[in-house]
C-alpha cells in the first residue's frame, strides 16, 4: 500500500479559555470554535474554565450540549492564569492553546497557530503587532498606551513584539519543562514564554477585536500586579542584575498609575501623559539621588 496516500491524523488540541462573567458571549465563542473544528477536521475539546461566575455560564454551556466542551467551575485559587494552568493539567491532547472568551481573539486563527506548532516552533501567538496584525478601530487611546507601555517592559525577557498576548499555542512537553510557575496577574503567556526558555516563537497576525459584551477585566490593580509578575521574572532570568530593569519597572509603573489615575479623574489624554512622564523621571532619578547622598555621607576611616 502507498504510504502516501494515507491520510494523516487530524491535528488533537484542547483550548483552554477562562472566563469570569462571560455568559453572553459563550454561546458566540463556541459557535465560532465548532465551525473551525469541523472545517478542518480538528481533534478538538474546549474546557471552560469559570471562575464561579454565576451569571449564567454553567446553565448556557449546559443547554448547547456539546460533547467536545466541558465546563469546570473553579471555587479556590481564583484568577486567570492560575485557571489556564488548571486548564493544562486537565487537558487530554498534546497540543494546548489559550484564548479569551470575550470574542478579541479570532477562533479562525487556531489552524494557522496549530500548522507553526507542527513546523515546529515551540510557541505560537497570536500578535497585533507583526505586519498583517491589527486592533479594532475604536481600541481607545488609553489601552493602546497601556499595551504599548507594558510590551516595553517586557522587552528585556522576550524579543517577541507582543508578548502581552493572551492567544497562544504551545505542546504539553513545553509546558511541562517550564520551571516553577507562579504567576501573578493575568499574563501567563509572559511567564511560560521565560521559565520554559521558549527559543522557536511563532507570532501569527491577528486582528484583536474590542469586546462586544460583557466587561472589561483590566484595572489599575491588575496593572499593579503585572509589575508585580515582571518583577519575578525579571529576578528569575538576571538573578542579581535585575536591580536596574527593577527600578526602570518600578518608574514605569508609577507612570502607568499616574497616567491611570488622571485620565479617570477627567484630565486630557496629552497633560495626563506629560504628568506620568514626570512621575516615572521622578521614580528614576529620586532613589539614585538619595542614594548618591547617602554615600557622600558615609564617614571616612579616621587615620590612626
Amino acid at each position: 500500500m502507498d504510504s502516501a496516500a494515507t491520510p494523516s491524523p487530524c491535528p488533537s488540541v484542547s483550548v483552554v479559555v477562562p472566563t469570569y462573567r462571560e455568559a453572553q458571549n459563550i454561546p458566540s465563542l463556541i459557535e465560532r470554535i465548532d465551525r473551525v473544528r469541523r472545517e478542518h477536521d480538528l481533534d478538538l475539546e474546549l474546557l471552560i474554565m469559570d471562575d464561579d461566575s454565576r451569571d449564567g455560564t454553567a446553565e448556557t454551556v449546559q443547554s448547547l450540549g456539546r460533547p467536545w466542551v466541558r465546563l469546570v467551575t473553579r471555587i479556590q485559587n481564583r484568577g486567570l492564569s492560575p485557571a489556564v494552568l488548571d486548564g493544562f493539567a486537565l487537558a487530554r491532547h498534546d497540543l494546548l492553546l489559550v484564548m479569551d472568551a470575550d470574542l478579541s481573539h479570532p477562533p479562525e486563527k487556531i489552524p494557522e497557530m496549530l500548522d507553526a506548532l507542527t513546523a515546529g516552533h515551540d510557541f505560537v501567538v497570536g500578535s497585533r503587532y507583526v505586519p498583517g496584525g491589527s486592533t479594532d478601530h475604536d481600541w481607545g487611546p488609553f489601552r493602546w498606551i497601556n499595551s504599548r507601555a507594558a510590551t516595553l517592559l517586557a522587552r528585556p525577557l522576550t524579543s517577541i513584539k507582543d508578548p502581552m498576548s493572551g492567544f497562544f499555542a504551545l505542546r504539553r512537553e513545553t509546558y511541562q519543562k517550564a520551571a516553577t510557575l507562579n504567576p501573578v496577574g493575568y499574563k501567563i503567556a509572559l511567564e511560560l514564554l521565560v521559565k520554559a526558555d521558549c527559543r522557536r516563537v511563532c507570532e501569527i497576525p491577528i486582528h484583536f477585536g474590542q469586546r462586544r459584551l460583557g466587561d472589561s477585566k483590566l484595572s489599575l490593580r491588575e496593572q499593579l500586579s503585572y509589575i508585580r509578575h515582571l518583577r519575578r521574572l525579571f529576578i528569575h532570568k538576571y538573578g542579581h542584575w535585575a536591580r536596574g530593569a527593577i527600578l526602570g519597572a518600578s518608574a514605569t509603573a508609577l507612570s502607568l498609575a499616574a497616567l491611570s489615575l488622571l485620565y479617570a479623574a477627567g484630565i486630557s489624554l496629552e497633560r495626563a501623559a506629560a504628568a506620568a512622564i514626570l512621575v516615572a523621571i521622578t521614580g528614576i532619578l529620586a532613589p539614585l539621588l538619595v542614594d548618591y547622598v547617602l554615600r557622600k555621607q558615609k564617614p571616612t576611616n579616621p587615620e590612626p
